[in-house]
């Protein structure tokens, strides 16, 4: 993962960049490429798309081949056409024959396939969304306005009690999927709740070859757990008494518990290739999708050669909300995935319920960790185990102290509770290694990156993770002491802890590196020891040594922070079917909190410090007040597409997002800080002062006739004024037009963070707002 570094070394954040953007592109097999192509281009002499697609791979390949009549038909290396929300095809190609793609008029760009990777009860009491909560926002009046949740994942395990459809009505009239078959899946697994299910796979089979039908489901079932647990977390119906061994009992429950459910499987065992989520994103906004939650990420670039930030535009075009996570790439600066502005960019968060359990040592000192494990080699109580650490110095360290698979040596560990270091190898999978050597216990140490974050597993031998300090304390104690001991007890449940929410170390930090005034990313929701729905296929640990069978099981990431994200957006869509994507975002942004059950600033998990805008966003969501948020900062396609007019792309590279309509710029903004965001970023450029202005609209969505003031944090670094700094609303939908001015004061250097707030007595509508100051190199 990575130190975490000073926030206000510029430097090293741009020579991250530069490492980042020669990273993302890489991919280990280019023999797919996606071919991205101008719809308003196609000559009128072709009546489909897929015609134009199919002539002009065939000019290429005549071109670059010697014609015969063995020559294979060249439609044959199309695997996909798109056509809803990305105009073009995926193909197999030659370097020679993408070399002349690229020079054919009507061709936008030719991408190489890109692998992206998963971003792996209590939540919605957490969020304020209990059951009486949710009945009322979801109302009876509501029924007609049946929201439909697509997820893009590794498929869904249609058995578990999470996608019971009892009380659910007809599926809805203007739903256009359908329930794809294959092995272990048929038609009857799709119901009232599950209206849906595909695969997409051509891309990762042109890569890694035909899948093994023997060992993975070639159907839309999960064989993983990751799909189920996200579906289940966005949409899930109420299931009582769920739990994971007893731990984190209660009703589980989906974020929209009506809300339906379509499945579209895009990861397989070889992981999520760009050509099929491209494919299934096309797919699922064609089949009527409104919420589209993916919990994916590859490198990003730029926006116009990200498929996935293509796709999500066409999608948001046609009025589909995207949310998607963040990455797990933190605690390190600029780590974020899916930085575009029309995507909810989601971070991960903790909530006040914990599993704990307390290592004992010989000495007397007890430290407190977390430990999901429940099974039948129990330590004797109170007993005193040998342990053992094989780590070395910091100068010589010892790959034996991560318990690598093969490095533990039985004569040593045999009997003993082992320490091991978290880093490299899975964390219950350093378990079996210590289980397998004979060991009878692991005591899982942080590194510095984790800090005191503790996320808690499901071992398959007794065994808890601990903090940093902790670590250190009795990683000291077993090489100061002759014969050092320990026992290990666990807790089960607990809840209330506080401080809570805290930032998820491993969640992705921004700014946002293509963009420093689009503040990145846009909320933290919670992802930290979460309980959903799980795949029948799989043990919870997911390692193929694991037997054990459950329902529903705890996971931690960003990926099971955007299915919340997800999920509350379905609930207000519910509630405001009229509501664009943008005006849903904002109702998330402008009413997120960014103070913990304690009163205090938000904290980030990874130094215990008070976390700033590039680790939380606007903040934490908040459901409810969500639903009735006052105002919102509404953004049209056309908006969007003039923000992407600041970004210095060429009239080619701008066609990637005028597929629907000939746009053109119209140069409507001064800046990229022009585009109406729920978030305020402002990029001083010039020194040793200089003046930056921005301009923003809001709609009123409350009161008709109301009357809001603006409320501005002070700066250290820049004054700070606001015109007009009272809004008179007479009507509802009415909008209204404010200007900020930035005025940098001399010797700032460093980003500084803030708010802007509008209030009207019973709405408060947040913006947060960042300063950064660049300093030319």
């Amino acid at each position: 993962m990575g130190s975490l570094r000073k926030r206000g070394s510029w430097l090293w954040v741009l020579l991250a960049i530069s490492q980042i953007c020669t990273l993302c592109v890489a991919t280990p097999n280019p023999k797919t490429y996606i071919v991205h192509m101008a719809k308003a281009e196609m000559p009128s002499k072709f009546t489909h798309h897929h015609d134009w697609y199919a002539s002009t791979l065939k000019s290429v390949v005549a071109s670059t081949k010697l014609e015969s009549k063995t020559e294979p038909d060249p439609t044959k290396k199309i695997i996909y056409n798109y056509g809803t929300t990305f105009h073009g095809f995926a193909a197999q190609l030659s370097e020679d024959e993408t070399e002349q793609l690229e020079s054919i008029p009507g061709v936008i760009s030719v991408l190489p396939e890109t692998i992206y990777e998963l971003h792996t009860t209590r939540s919605p009491q957490f969020l304020g969304i209990g059951p009486e909560v949710a009945e009322n926002i979801w109302s009876s009046a509501l029924s007609d306005h049946d929201v439909i949740a697509g997820v893009l994942d590794t498929g869904i395990w249609p058995e578990s009690p999470s996608f019971s459809d009892k009380g659910l009505g007809p599926v809805p009239a203007r739903w256009k999927g359908t329930c794809e078959v294959g092995r272990g899946f048929t038609a009857k697994n799709c119901n009232r709740k599950i209206i849906g299910a595909r695969m997409f796979y051509k891309g990762y089979e042109a890569a890694a070859g035909t899948l093994n039908e023997t060992t993975e489901f070639k159907s839309p079932r999960d064989q993983d757990g990751h799909g189920t647990h996200t579906a289940g977390t966005v949409a899930g119906s109420a299931v009582p008494d769920a739990n994971l061994f007893g731990y984190a009992s209660g009703t589980a429950r989906g974020m929209a518990p009506r809300a339906r459910i379509a499945a579209y499987k895009v990861c397989w065992t070889g992981g999520c290739f760009s050509s099929d989520i491209l494919a299934a994103v096309d797919r699922a906004v064609a089949d009527g999708v409104d919420v589209l939650s993916i919990s994916l990420g590859g490198g990003v670039s730029s926006y116009y050669r990200d498929s996935l930030s293509v796709a999500a535009f066409g999608a948001m075009e046609m009025g589909v909300f995207v949310a998607c996570s963040a990455g797990n790439g933190g605690p390190d600066p600029v780590s974020l995935t899916n930085v575009s502005p029309w995507i909810t960019t989601v971070g991960a968060s903790t909530m006040d319920r914990d599993f704990p359990a307390t290592v004992k040592l010989g000495n007397g000192m007890n430290f407190t960790g977390v430990s999901l494990y429940k099974g039948r080699d129990n330590l004797t109580p109170r007993k005193q185990y040998d342990v053992v650490y094989m780590g070395g110095n910091a100068s010589f360290p010892d790959p034996r102290s991560l318990c690598l698979e093969g490095t533990l040596d039985p004569h040593a560990v045999a009997g003993k509770i082992v320490i091991c270091d978290r880093g490299i190898s899975p964390r219950v999978q350093k378990g079996q290694v210590v289980k397998d050597a004979g060991g009878v216990g692991m005591i899982l140490a942080n590194s510095a990156a984790n800090g005191e974050e503790l996320v808690a597993d499901s071992h398959l031998l007794p065994a808890l993770a601990v903090g940093d300090t902790a670590g250190k304390a009795i990683k000291q104690y077993s090489k100061t002491v002759t014969r050092p001991t320990a026992t290990i007890a666990f807790e089960g449940t607990k809840v209330g802890i506080k401080p809570s929410p805290v930032v998820a170390a491993f969640s992705s930090r921004g700014p946002n590196f293509l963009t420093l005034e689009i503040l990145k990313p846009d909320v933290i929701a919670p992802g930290v020891n979460i309980l959903a729905a799980w795949s029948g296929n799989v043990g919870p640990s997911s390692l193929s040594t694991d037997h054990r069978r459950v329902h529903f099981n705890i996971l931690s990431g960003t990926s099971m922070s955007c299915p919340h994200v997800g999920g509350v957006a379905a609930l207000i869509k519910a509630t405001h079917p009229d509501w664009s994507p943008a005006a849903i975002k904002s109702a998330l942004m402008t009413t997120a909190y960014v103070h913990d059950n304690s009163f205090q600033p938000l904290k980030d998990a990874s130094t215990g410090e008070p976390s700033t805008p590039y680790d939380h966003g606007a903040g934490h969501i908040h459901p409810v007040r969500a639903v009735n948020p006052g105002l919102v900062y509404d953004i049209s396609p056309d908006d969007y597409f003039e923000f992407l007019c600041t970004q210095k792309l060429t009239p080619n590279q701008l066609k990637a997002f005028s597929k629907t309509k000939n746009r053109t710029c119209k140069h409507k903004f001064a800046s990229p800080g022009d585009l109406n965001y729920p978030a305020i970023s402002v990029v001083f450029q010039e020194q040793p002062a200089s003046v930056v202005t921005q301009h923003r609209t809001v709609t009123n969505v409350g009161t008709p006739v109301s009357t809001y003031s603006v409320k501005v944090t002070p700066f250290k670094g820049a004054t700070v004024s606001v015109e007009p700094s009272v809004l008179h609303f007479t009507k509802q939908n009415q909008r209204l037009s404010y200007k900020i001015t930035f005025k940098a004061k001399r010797g700032q250097s460093a980003p500084e963070f803030g708010a802007l707030t509008w209030s009207d007595g019973t709405h408060s509508v947040r913006n947060t707002v960042s300063l950064t100051w660049v300093v030319p190199l």
